[in-house]
C-alpha cells in the first residue's frame, strides 16, 4: 500500500484527485494540504510515502519550495509535482531539486497510477509537453557537476555567463588570453559541452550570473 498525501489549493481538485486515486487498491490517501505550508506540517504529523504536489499555489508557499524542504528533511518521501505548467523553465527547476515525477493536471488517471509507483520505486517519472529527447538533454545535464571544476574554472564559468570577452577575463583575472582560452577548452571538457552558448546555459541553469 502506498501512502499520498494531496497537495493543491483547490478544495475540487483534491477532492476529484482522492476520488481518482480510490479506485486503485494499492494506494490510500492519508492526507490533504491547500499550500506548501500546510503540506511541511503535515509531514511532521503523518506518514507518507508519495506527495502529489501542485506547483502554484498564490497563497502559500509555492510547491517547489515546499518540495525543496520536504526532500531535505524526510529522504523516503517521493514527490510527485502536478501541475499544468508545462514550460522548460519549470521542468528544469524539477530535475535541479531532485524532483520525483512531473506531470500535467490533464494527464489520464493512469498515468498519475503510474507515477506514483514510479517514483516510489525511485525511478523518475516526467510526463510533459516537451520532446522525450529535450528531456534526457536536460538531465543529462543536471547530472554535471560543477565540483569538478576548480576554483578558476569556476570563475571563468560566471564571466563567461556575464558577458566577458577573453581579454577582458585576463586582465580582471591577471592571466593572458591564451590561458582563458585553455581554461575554457578544459571546463567544456569536463562537463561535455559543445559549444559557447551550451555552456552560457549551463551557467546559467546552475545560477553562476548570481554567484
Amino acid at each position: 500500500m502506498i501512502r499520498v498525501c494531496i497537495v493543491d489549493d483547490h478544495r475540487l481538485i483534491r477532492r476529484g484527485l482522492q476520488l481518482l486515486l480510490e479506485a486503485y487498491p494499492d494506494i490510500q490517501v492519508v492526507g490533504e494540504a491547500e499550500d506548501g505550508d500546510e503540506a511541511i506540517q503535515l509531514m511532521h504529523q503523518l506518514e507518507v510515502d508519495v506527495m502529489l504536489m501542485d506547483v502554484s499555489m498564490p497563497n502559500g508557499i509555492d510547491g517547489f519550495t515546499a518540495s525543496e524542504v520536504i526532500l531535505q528533511n524526510h529522504k523516503h518521501v517521493h514527490i510527485v509535482l502536478l501541475t499544468m505548467h508545462d514550460e522548460e523553465v519549470y521542468i528544469q527547476k524539477a530535475i535541479q531539486l531532485d524532483i520525483g515525477g512531473y506531470i500535467l493536471k490533464n494527464s489520464k488517471g493512469n498515468e498519475l497510477h503510474e507515477a506514483i509507483h514510479a517514483v516510489h520505486r525511485g525511478e523518475k517519472y516526467y510526463k510533459v509537453g516537451l520532446p522525450e529527447d529535450q528531456i534526457a538533454k536536460l538531465f543529462k545535464h543536471s547530472k554535471k557537476d560543477y565540483s569538478i571544476l576548480s576554483v578558476r574554472e569556476k570563475e571563468i564559468v560566471r564571466l563567461t555567463v556575464l558577458g566577458y570577452t577573453n581579454k577582458q577575463m585576463s586582465q580582471r583575472l591577471f592571466i593572458s588570453p591564451k590561458t582563458v582560452e585553455n581554461h575554457k577548452a578544459n571546463i567544456m571538457h569536463k562537463l561535455e559541452l559543445k559549444c559557447k552558448s551550451e555552456l552560457i546555459q549551463y551557467g546559467l541553469t546552475n545560477h553562476y550570473h548570481t554567484i
